[in-house]
């Protein structure tokens, strides 16, 4: 039985439900794609799609609207795929897993996908509709906005006439967003020479974080695993080793074997692990390593208790010695001084706009790869000379330290727009319907609105979206009557756009 059956609007929830159903995490989205275009062949609309599986679905205007100015709507069609940890999804096999509580909308131990799902379910239920009036739409479903809006940056616009957008975005009823960020993609990696190494094989383990979305939650003062991780490997190397007690030691009483954590470049990342070997010759100097985590575990949970009150640092340990292939000593210090020294966070707010992060960056993915280590980041500015002092920063230290770094997926900031007749037009729907004014914002997170507005000249766009909550992270969730507004409020802006 469909979990959302009962809600309204039906067309709109049943098409949700059916997103939901079919795989579509970022680079995996060509089943998804593949979907709309039998959707397009069935309702006898003209749709285009593009080796990238960005598709584009045209409808002519209802009558009355048929030589009004056309209209786009827009949302991306991927997901960030995040779980528990004990939860055995596939994402690449399966869809989600719906539920549905006093109203609120959520998945089974993932992350839902309402961003960007519902507006690809807001779309097709206009598309499908015979009944709602409106002008000509342009229906522009993105793929991989969620890894550098690849898709939107590759898309071919020269199809689409429309000079106003519907950005369906954004997940905060009662906000018009009419400006946003700059970013890019910036991998930093670093060689790895390995070599063969006794010791105690361990498994070190930072759990518990909250995460969030680097765009949106990163002024929050949540912790970041992989840096977290970093922190605690320095710890460790300055009270083991050669030189242990002095603020640079020579050569920490371990070895890096692997480490990992987070999925995703734009999300903070809640996990990561270290494999590792300690080198040292007795059980009793292990204890000492796993007493000195249980202590920098019980810091963090004072210093995070505000944010991340259930974090949690782990090493466990083999009993018996063996010999594994592990990073040179060399290497595991320049890893270790990486995971320290690379910048994160909040680098610096704005100063005409209150409360709006100006530049950050988010050490997204830890990944370990035959012969290197990728650090992946997430970098955003409203500012394009600071997004680029920062990649800089990144560089000059990864040079010191044998490394690179490298960007794709470089996508502009989204300028604010003076005069804008939409705008204005959505503030007065809203007020009529909402009996109150909307928030007009601008927004650290990237939005694809600042990519199509370098390609449509002109482009009046704003962007908007229904109530949802811990967006890319297993909590996410929205709320349903949320979504019947913001449906109610799209038809009303459409109905007035003559």
């Amino acid at each position: 039985m469909a979990i959302l059956s009962e809600l309204e609007p039906k067309p709109v929830f049943r098409y949700f439900e059916e997103i939901c159903g079919i795989p579509h995490g970022s680079t995996n989205t060509k089943k998804l794609s593949d979907h709309l275009m039998i959707f397009a062949e069935q309702h006898h609309l003209r749709a285009e799609q593009d080796s990238m599986n960005n598709v584009i679905i045209w409808k002519g205007g209802t009558p009355g609207y048929e030589k009004s100015a056309p209209v786009m709507i827009q949302g991306h069609i991927d997901m960030v795929c995040e779980k528990e940890e004990d939860c055995d999804i596939d994402f690449e096999k399966e869809g989600i897993r719906l539920q549905l509580r006093d109203g609120i909308i959520s998945a089974q131990g993932t992350t839902l996908g309402g961003d960007d799902g519902i507006a690809v379910a807001y779309m097709l239920a206009l598309l499908d509709s015979t009944e709602i009036p409106h002008p000509p739409l342009e229906a522009v479903f993105t793929v991989d906005e969620e890894i550098g809006m690849l898709g939107a940056a590759g898309i071919d616009a020269a199809g689409l006439k429309a000079r106003i957008m519907l950005n369906v975005d954004s997940e905060e009823e009662g906000y018009l967003l009419v400006s946003c960020a700059g970013g890019v993609m910036a991998v930093a990696e670093l060689p790895v020479e390995r070599q063969e190494t006794r010791g105690y094989c361990a498994k070190l383990v930072v759990t518990g974080l909250q995460g969030g979305h680097s765009g949106v939650e990163i002024h929050k003062g949540r912790a970041n695993a992989n840096q977290l991780m970093g922190r605690v490997l320095y710890e460790l190397s300055r009270s083991t080793g050669t030189g242990a007690g002095s603020e640079f030691p020579r050569d920490p009483a371990f070895r890096i074997v692997r480490v990992s954590g987070g999925l995703k470049d734009n999300a903070i990342p809640r996990a990561a692990e270290a494999e590792l070997v300690l080198c040292v010759s007795t059980l009793d100097e292990v204890r000492q390593l796993q007493k000195k985590v249980d202590e920098l575990s019980g810091i963090c949970q004072r210093e995070l208790s505000r944010t991340d009150p259930n974090v949690r640092l782990e090493l466990e340990a083999a009993k018996e010695i063996s010999s594994v292939s592990a990073m040179t000593g060399d290497v595991t210090k320049k890893v270790v001084a990486a995971l320290v020294s690379l910048p994160g966070g909040v680098q610096r707010m704005s100063a005409d706009i209150e409360g709006l992060v100006q530049t950050s960056l988010n050490l997204g993915k830890l990944v370990t790869e035959e012969g290197k280590v990728l650090f992946s980041f997430a970098v955003r500015s409203s500012v394009e000379t600071e997004k680029q002092e920062l990649v800089n920063r990144m560089g000059c230290l990864m040079e010191m330290l044998g490394g690179t770094v490298a960007c794709r997926g470089d996508y502009p900031a989204w300028e604010y727009r003076p005069d804008s007749p939409l705008r204005d037009l959505m503030m007065r729907v809203f007020e009529e319907q909402y009996g109150r004014e909307p928030e007009i914002q601008a927004i650290h997170a990237g939005l694809e609105c600042g990519l199509f507005a370098g390609k449509l000249p002109g482009l009046d766009c704003v962007s908007f979206g229904p109530d949802m909550k811990d967006i890319h992270t297993p909590k996410e969730a929205m709320d349903a009557e949320s979504v019947r507004r913001t449906w109610e409020y799209i038809l009303e802006v459409l109905r007035r756009l003559k």
